[in-house]
C-alpha cells in the first residue's frame, strides 16, 4: 500500500535537526577547516600537520584525510584533489578576471613604478592570484601567488568592506580584541566611502593601498600596488598613483561586467 498523498494547502512541518545531524555538519565543518590549512607553504597535508593545527588526535586527523581522499577533495598524496579542481573550473568570474589581469596589472605597475597586486578572498583573508613587479627602482617590493594576506592588509579590507554576507567579516574578525574591532569595522566603513583601503600591519617603510573589483552582483577581487612609504606615502602625495589604481581596478570591472 503506498501512501497517501500530502494534501496541497497542509502546513509546513518544521522538522527539528537531530543529534545525528548536529555530528555530520561538525563533521563538515572540519572538513572545511582541514581544506583551509592549504596556504602558500602547505601544499600538501599530512595528519601530523592537521593534528598539530587543528588540536586533534593524529588518528582522529588521519580519518578526516582519508574521507576528504574518498570524497575527491584531496588526491592520495593528500595535496588538492579532483573535486576541488572540478569546483575552481565552475568559478568563472574568477577564470574570466585572472585571465584579463596580468595586462592590466603590468600596466599599473609600469604607470606607479609599484608593484601590483590581485587577491581574492579565501577562508583566512584574502589570497594573492596575480602579481606584477616593478620593473623600476633599485627596491622591488613583492609578494608570492598563494600569500593568505592578514585582515588588516589593504586588500583583505576591501575586499570585507564589500562583502555581502556580515558572517564573513564576523568570522574573519573574531580574532581582535572588542576595541581593535571596532577599528577595523571604522576601517571597512572608509574603504566603502572611499572606494580604496590602505593597510595598517606594522611594518616600518612598507604601504600598500587596495580598490575592488566587482562583478554583475558583489565584489569579485581586490587590485592593489605596493612599495615603500616614500613612494607611497598614506597622503595627498600618493594621489596620482591612487587614482590610477582606482581607475585600474574600474576598468577590470567593466570589463568583467561586458562593458567595454
Amino acid at each position: 500500500m503506498t501512501d497517501p498523498a500530502p494534501e496541497a494547502n497542509a502546513p509546513e512541518t518544521v522538522v527539528p535537526i537531530a543529534d545525528t545531524d548536529r555530528g555530520s555538519i561538525q563533521s563538515i565543518e572540519r572538513a572545511a577547516m582541514v581544506l583551509a590549512l592549504f596556504d602558500q607553504n602547505t601544499r600538501t597535508l599530512s595528519p601530523t600537520l592537521v593534528s598539530e593545527r587543528l588540536g586533534l588526535n593524529r588518528s582522529t586527523a588521519h580519518r578526516y584525510l582519508l574521507s576528504l581522499q574518498s570524497s575527491g577533495f584531496l588526491n592520495p598524496s593528500n595535496g588538492p584533489g579532483p573535486l576541488v579542481d572540478q569546483l575552481s573550473g565552475l568559478v568563472s568570474s574568477r577564470q574570466q578576471i585572472l585571465a584579463l589581469a596580468p595586462t592590466m596589472l603590468r600596466r599599473l605597475s609600469d604607470r606607479t613604478g609599484l608593484t601590483a597586486v590581485l587577491s581574492f578572498l579565501g577562508r583566512s583573508g584574502a589570497v594573492v592570484g596575480h602579481v606584477e613587479e616593478a620593473n623600476a627602482g633599485t627596491i622591488v617590493l613583492t609578494v608570492r601567488v598563494g600569500t593568505v594576506l592578514e585582515v588588516k592588509a589593504a586588500q583583505s579590507r576591501v575586499l570585507l568592506a564589500f562583502q555581502s554576507d556580515p558572517a564573513v567579516v564576523a568570522r574573519l574578525h573574531a580574532g581582535l580584541e572588542p576595541e581593535e574591532a571596532r577599528r577595523e569595522n571604522a576601517e571597512l566603513a572608509l574603504a566603502r566611502r572611499d572606494r580604496i583601503a590602505w593597510a595598517d600591519l606594522g611594518r616600518v617603510g612598507l604601504a600598500s593601498v587596495a580598490a575592488p573589483v566587482f562583478g554583475s552582483h558583489e565584489i569579485q577581487a581586490a587590485m592593489a600596488v605596493l612599495g615603500t612609504t616614500t613612494m607611497l606615502p598614506s597622503s595627498a602625495e600618493s594621489e596620482d598613483r591612487v587614482m590610477m589604481l582606482r581607475e585600474s581596478a574600474e576598468q577590470l570591472s567593466a570589463m568583467v561586467n561586458g562593458q567595454s
